[in-house]
């Protein structure tokens, strides 16, 4: 009785000392969570982007320098000169809208013409309409003041998401010059990513894990990200050339639209048919309309080519990702979204596809035709009853 008391205390003691270990080691790791918590989406980027451009890192390193901090400072450099060009543009195009809407209120310059009296007579909405234009195109001003509440709401909205966009471009930078000391240190950070994969998950299957997390997040990249930001420069250069109002808020969408697998046509087509509308058909016109389409597609002759160095990932995958990622994480989750659903899809896949194999499990003893008896070995044991 008295072992059997003792024996119940020390298992007391050893779970009461397991419970406060674990709660301690669960209060540090929240605690530690709540500190790195505001830069995980920046060390996230940075971490894509080192993965990403690492290959380009190691063939610098190998043709032009032999060390590793050399070749990641020419690249964030280089990415950072490309990256200010399409920045001016669409700063300089918001600036101009901006200004060319404000004269044209300022001017009272804006004429409406008057409404035809077939719109009268249309059912349902025919006369508040014409109503409505009537008294658009006479007192412009009084209809200006009753639509000022919805137009301040609108422009605060507007500037919160630009605010957003020059937040994401920024977080952006941070994060390409991280991502530039992660390659500089890319070999170490290999080592750890195998160690770490190997002690969750085996040694085994430690490599596999980290190698296709390693192809999976390049192939999205690549395959998704850099195709919308080719489309981006490509549209956006033709924009601006020919004088399109709006032409970098209008390659921002574009850019936008190609990670969410939109095509990128539902804003060049408009853009052409206003560029007819307003300049006519002359040869320039001509060839902006045949550059912006060419330019539209492109990603049907980029993506066999670039997502198919990668790791086979599902077009409603990216899809999803880019969604969900937009909804919960506003612009940098349009980048990081489609590279985590595309890892853990992958991941989830590789997990059902190693399960154990069910013959194992299906085998039947298997019975001697003579004795009919199981073959067995522990049935040999013969022992007495």
């Amino acid at each position: 009785m008295l072992r059997t008391n003792i024996s119940a205390r020390a298992l007391s003691g050893g779970l009461l000392d397991v419970l406060i270990r674990a709660g301690l080691i669960t209060v540090l790791v929240l605690f530690c969570f709540q500190i790195f918590h505001p830069f995980l989406n920046l060390m996230l980027w940075a971490l894509i982007l080192a993965i990403t451009l690492y290959p380009l890192h190691a063939l610098i390193k190998r043709k032009l320098v032999n060390k590793d901090g050399h070749a990641a400072t020419l690249i964030v450099v280089v990415a950072l000169a490309l990256l200010m060009v399409p920045i001016y543009l669409l700063g300089t195009s918001i600036s101009e809208s901006i200004q060319g809407t404000l004269a044209i209120l300022k001017s009272d310059s804006l004429q409406i013409p008057l409404p035809s009296e077939k719109i009268a007579s249309l059912p349902l909405i025919g006369q508040p309409l014409y109503d409505y234009w009537m008294q658009a195109a006479t007192n412009m001003s009084s209809v200006f003041m009753k639509l000022m509440p919805y137009i301040k709401s609108i422009g605060l909205t507007l500037l919160g998401k630009m605010a957003d966009v020059g937040v994401g471009f920024l977080l952006f930078i941070g994060a390409l010059i991280i991502a530039g000391v992660f390659m500089a240190y890319g070999e170490n950070g290999e080592r750890s990513a195998l160690a770490i994969t190997s002690r969750l998950s085996g040694p085994e299957r430690g490599p596999r894990i980290t190698e296709l997390c390693t192809a999976t997040i390049r192939a999205v990249a690549q395959g998704v990200v850099g195709i919308a930001f080719i489309q981006m420069l490509l549209v956006g250069v033709g924009f601006v050339l020919m004088g399109v109002p709006g032409a970098g808020l209008l390659a921002m969408v574009a850019l936008l639209m190609g990670i969410m697998q939109l095509p990128v046509l539902l804003v060049t087509l408009p853009v052409i048919a206003y560029v007819f509308a307003t300049e006519g058909t002359t040869l320039a016109t001509i060839v902006f309309g045949i550059y912006s389409l060419i330019a539209g597609m492109a990603d049907n002759v980029l993506k066999p080519l670039m997502l198919g160095r990668g790791v086979d990932v599902p077009m409603p995958v990216i899809l999803i990702g880019a969604l969900g990622g937009m909804v919960s994480g506003g612009f940098i989750g349009l980048f990081i979204g489609p590279v985590a659903l595309a890892v853990g899809y992958q991941l989830f896949w590789q997990w059902v596809q190693d399960q154990p194999s069910a013959e194992g499990l299906n085998e039947t003893p298997q019975i001697d035709a003579v004795n009919e008896t199981p073959k067995v070995e522990a049935m040999n044991d013969q022992r007495p009853l």
